[in-house]
């Protein structure tokens, strides 16, 4: 599965979004199709994933 990896650290730009997609700075932050993962949250993970 493609992914993009991301230093929140090293880019000001992905660090900005960062916090405008959470409203804090808190990693990691998966994106699936639009829904904001924060942390690893396995089961909701499992569910985005799941194929239909």
């Amino acid at each position: 599965m493609p992914f993009e990896d991301v230093n929140v650290m090293e880019n000001a730009d992905a660090r900005e979004e960062l916090v405008r997609l959470t409203g804090r700075m808190a990693v990691p932050v998966i994106v699936v199709d639009g829904q904001v993962v924060v942390g690893f949250d396995r089961a909701k993970l499992q569910t985005l994933l799941a194929t239909p």
